[in-house]
């Protein structure tokens, strides 16, 4: 029984660091070398299943380090980013590994009345007791922590980097009050030692707190970037549809000049040249109605830079009848889709160069498909961009999935066989 626990207990330690390490790399993403996230899962094994004891500096201040190092060696971005990333998760998992390790210990000796100094005279019963609390223990641990990562992941996501290194510190000098509670109240263990009880949850809530506080910012920037975006597309798409209206009365009325025209004219160099402009008026009466007057204009700005980029550009849109999406949402879907799809094929051979834009109503959906060639690179696309520059670059699929949100749909990104996918589904209100 007791060899039973003991692998139990084996697999709940790996279980809890697992999810314990998944709340890190959301909060700050690893390298992305497979073999150093192989490392870092094992290496995160060997640190984050220490036992914190009471009056251990050893293990308080080589958990700090080792986590320092962790972070440092295996994580991606800036020492301000990696500063906070420790300030946050030491504090909260000293205080985990403590609470669970001491409550365990402290039923197990009410329950049998075993001597505290040494197991050497326990009794076999008491053995296997010892075994069981501590099991449960690493059964608790692995509960919280899960329960947490279900709680926090939504958060942990929005983390971006674009906090200036002022915000950063500003959140470091907030986590600074609960690492240095956890660490001295542990290691200058207090008379009664159950007074450590509320330190350690101040230490996790204050941790929690950091997390949302981090995200809160994080989302508040994207969203006045949002806004600003907004409000520059709101007045050039006024003034487009303006200019629109005025050239395509220009442009009909030109095509009919030119039909009389060629009725009076006769000379063979004057038809070719009434034959050339009515090939352009038509090409520019010919592109796509979608129902959708901010999407025509989109895709026919589009479509016009598609052409200079030699890239082969098919539409089939239907949006009559589809009046519940607001049109500066109309603006960032289809623009961000396409503006993202544009450069992805920019980086492909000229024959390769294609995007297929599908939308219409299904039933009681609206359903976009935008397909582009991309560099082959298989799984779902779960940040803004895979670019360096996060500030300039992460908005475009953000403010994509915040307008399907706002719809109440749902929006997949995921790059499959050497072909980019979006996928938007809105659900259309009765």
């Amino acid at each position: 029984m007791i060899r039973f626990l003991e692998v139990l207990s084996f697999v709940l330690e790996w279980g809890y660091v697992f999810v314990f390490l998944k709340m890190i790399h959301a909060f700050l993403p690893l390298r992305k070398s497979g073999i150093l996230r192989l490392a870092a899962f094992f290496a995160g094994v060997f640190l984050f299943t220490a036992i914190i004891y009471s009056n251990d500096f050893v293990n308080l201040f080589g958990a700090f380090l080792g986590m320092s190092l962790y972070i440092a060696a295996f994580h991606r971005g800036r020492w301000s980013e990696k500063i906070t990333a420790v300030l946050v998760f030491y504090p909260a998992f000293i205080a985990v590994n403590y609470l669970m390790q001491d409550i365990g210990a402290r039923c197990f000796f009410f329950v049998t009345g075993a001597d505290g100094e040494s197991s050497l005279g326990w009794t076999e019963e008491q053995l296997l007791l010892s075994t069981l609390f501590y099991t449960l223990s690493l059964l608790l641990r692995l509960l919280f922590w899960t329960v947490s990562w279900r709680i926090l992941q939504k958060y942990l996501r929005q983390v971006t980097s674009n906090l200036t290194m002022k915000i950063w510190f500003m959140v470091d000098v907030f986590m600074l009050a609960p690492f240095v509670a956890i660490f001295t109240i542990i290691y200058f263990m207090p008379e009664d030692p159950l007074i450590v009880y509320p330190i350690c949850g101040a230490s996790l809530f204050s941790g929690f707190g950091c997390v949302y506080l981090v995200s809160y910012i994080s989302s508040s920037i994207r969203t006045a970037h949002y806004v600003r975006e907004l409000e520059t597309k709101q007045k050039y798409y006024c003034e487009r549809m303006r200019v629109e209206g005025r050239v395509r009365s220009i442009y009909h009325d030109m095509k009919n000049h030119l039909l009389v025209l060629e009725k009076q004219i006769r000379s063979p160099e004057t038809a070719e040249m009434i034959e050339t402009l009515q090939r352009e008026v038509i090409w520019y009466e010919d592109y796509v109605h979608t129902g959708n007057d901010i999407l025509d204009i989109i895709l026919k700005e589009k479509a016009e830079l598609v052409r200079e980029k030699r890239i082969d550009f098919s539409v089939t849109a239907d949006l009559k009848g589809v009046d519940f999406i607001e049109p500066l949402d109309i603006s960032t879907i289809f623009g961000n889709a396409l503006d993202n799809a544009i450069e992805a094929s920019e980086e492909m051979p000229e024959g390769e160069r294609v995007i297929l834009l599908k939308a219409g109503r299904i039933r009681n959906f609206f359903s976009i498909l935008v397909e582009n060639n991309c560099v082959k690179e298989n799984g779902v696309i779960r940040g803004g961009t895979t670019k360096r520059d996060d500030f300039l670059h992460g908005f475009g699929i953000f403010n994509m999935k915040q307008v399907t949100e706002k719809y109440g749909g749902q929006l997949i990104a995921r790059c499959e066989d050497g072909k980019f996918i979006l996928k938007i589904l809105l659900p259309v209100p009765q």
